[in-house]
């Protein structure tokens, strides 16, 4: 199978059931694609008991489609620069305290936590698996998903400083999480002996540092270029340039393609937006970049809910799973809650923002993403990392991002009486 038939099946796929959920479901689009497509994956299963040339042709398909090189390295970069497109600079560095705690040493926090607890869980139920391996999965379960999380906060009404804390942390948190992925997963293979302290601060410093650097550079010359024109046609058409042809020279140099494209998406959405477009300019850039947002959204979501078909199932491994869901939103909790302790002597938070904060953390493709990046040298354990990850993403994705929308109206109700 071609990549055309590939994205011919995946767009008739997501255009259907966007329209089933639009007609007669009314769930958050995003939301509703994935639990379609989760619920016809799993009738598919059942049919493939009966008939199993069903199950062997959706596996079949669903290998064919690499998530992680069609995330990491082709939809991540639009998804970033059209939902940092319309972050406030003015909100965000009125967070940026909450956001660089949150997004570094809550991260860092989670990783190990997560990742020990894990350990033991496993080994509690009889599965063995390293130590180093299960901070590899808490890695990628420590950043929250600033896919998911865009998509899902444009429905939950939140107030614009609760969405920056929440949007801005996201947007940054998986900078530092991917090259803390990176480092463990040195360490699983290698052994820790390859790894030095100073080797890990020049990877962090080179990607994240270089990602933003590069960022900046690219942002400010779209600037200049749009600032010297006014055709719209041709300014969508720089801005479309700026992400494809930017995060792929970011990846090449081995920086943070993910931090460049957010840094771009900050200095268009604001800077240029302000001083280097006409009314029409405006509308024509956030049109089409939200466009591009709810398509590859639906295609990212619909891709989540049919990678059912490729995992290894195992009873003693979902039970991990669902252990492991409340622990990571406990640790959740608990590194919000420093933070803001933290930033509480210098400033006021809005009461129940902890646990706002906490239920708002949502993962998703990037973490089903990383998990299948883990070198098949791994062996079993990177099956079973795999399984987890896609349970835990798959309540936070449905359940936190059903239940977000009530939760912060409820929390922001009680604040007021």
């Amino acid at each position: 199978m071609n990549f055309l038939d590939i994205i011919a099946i995946l767009l008739t796929l997501a255009s259907v059931f966007a329209y089933i959920n639009h007609r007669w479901i009314k769930l958050p689009i995003t939301i509703g694609i994935m639990l379609i497509s989760l619920l016809c994956s799993l009738l598919m299963i059942v049919a493939g008991h009966f008939h199993p040339p069903i199950t062997y042709g959706a596996q079949a398909f669903v290998q064919s489609i690499d998530f992680n090189e069609a995330l990491m390295n082709c939809m991540l970069s639009y998804l970033l620069f059209a939902g940092a497109l319309h972050v406030n600079m003015t909100e965000l560095k009125k967070q940026r305290r909450l956001v660089a705690l949150m997004a570094t040493i809550g991260v860092t926090i989670t990783t190990f936590a997560v990742g020990t607890i894990a350990y033991y869980v496993f080994g509690m139920l009889g599965i063995e698996i390293g130590y180093a391996w299960c901070l590899v999965f808490g890695a990628l379960i420590a950043p929250t998903d600033p896919v998911a999380v865009l998509g899902i906060l444009k429905t939950a009404g939140a107030p614009k400083s609760l969405e920056t804390k929440i949007t801005g942390e996201s947007l940054f948190n998986d900078g530092v999480g991917v090259v803390i992925y990176l480092v463990l997963v040195g360490i699983a293979t290698s052994g820790i002996a390859n790894v030095t302290v100073g080797g890990v601060a020049h990877d962090f410093l080179w990607e994240a540092g270089g990602g933003i650097l590069l960022g900046l550079v690219l942002g400010y010359i779209c600037f200049r270029l749009l600032k010297s024109i006014d055709n719209y046609h041709v300014e969508v058409l720089l801005t479309l340039a700026l992400v494809t042809a930017g995060y792929r020279l970011a990846m090449n140099f081995h920086l943070s393609g993910p931090l460049a494209m957010v840094v771009a998406g900050l200095m268009i959405g604001n800077h240029a937006r302000e001083n280097a477009m006409s009314e029409k300019t405006r509308i024509q850039i956030d049109t089409f970049w939200e466009l591009i947002d709810e398509i590859l959204n639906a295609i990212l979501f619909l891709l989540i809910g049919i990678e059912i078909f490729i995992l290894e199932v195992s009873s003693p491994v979902i039970t991990v799973g669902l252990i492991l869901i409340p622990v990571s939103l406990l640790v959740r909790y608990f590194s919000a809650g420093l933070a803001v302790s933290l930033l509480g002597k210098f400033r006021e938070f809005t009461p129940g923002v902890v646990k706002i904060l906490t239920w708002g953390g949502i993962r998703g493709g990037i973490s089903v993403a990383l998990a299948l990046a883990i070198p098949k040298s791994a062996g079993i354990a990177r099956e079973h990392i795999l399984l987890v990850t896609y349970i835990i993403v798959i309540f936070s994705i449905a359940v936190q991002g059903l239940t977000l929308k009530p939760l912060i109206a409820r929390t922001l109700a009680k604040s007021k009486l």
